[in-house]
């Protein structure tokens, strides 16, 4: 099992950038496939990035491509989520969700088997 707490979230202007983090305990942080995901009000939770174990792979949602991008070290036990050219349509509670299917770059909710409480991001016009 492991534990995941989102941090880093706040206001911020758009065009503006922010990083979140997500910091795991628990069983060993490299077994896992993770991901981010946001969820606006009165919004389904929708796929933001996924990265694989070790890093070296990363996807991202066609709405986020090219200004998000995610990283973790696995030494620390931390996901990142860099958020640049920010706009008010990516304002959301931001979760980080962690997974220990084969393979990785689950972008459904049911693929991930444990999640963050979220960390909220408004992005001001």
């Amino acid at each position: 099992q492991v534990q995941l707490v989102e941090s880093g979230g706040g206001l911020v202007q758009a065009g503006g950038s922010l990083r979140l983090s997500c910091a795991a305990s628990g069983r060993t942080f490299s077994s896992y496939a993770m991901a981010w995901f946001r969820q606006a009000p009165g919004k389904e939770r929708e796929f933001v990035s996924a990265i694989s174990r070790s890093g070296s792979s990363t996807i991202s949602a066609d709405s986020v491509k090219g200004r998000f991008t995610s990283s973790r070290d696995n030494d620390k036990n931390t996901m990142y989520l860099q958020m640049n050219s920010m706009k008010p349509e990516d304002t959301a509670v931001y979760y980080c969700a962690a997974g220990l299917n084969p393979g990785w770059g689950g972008s459904s909710v049911s693929w991930y088997d444990y999640w963050g409480q979220g960390t909220q991001v408004t992005v001001s016009s």
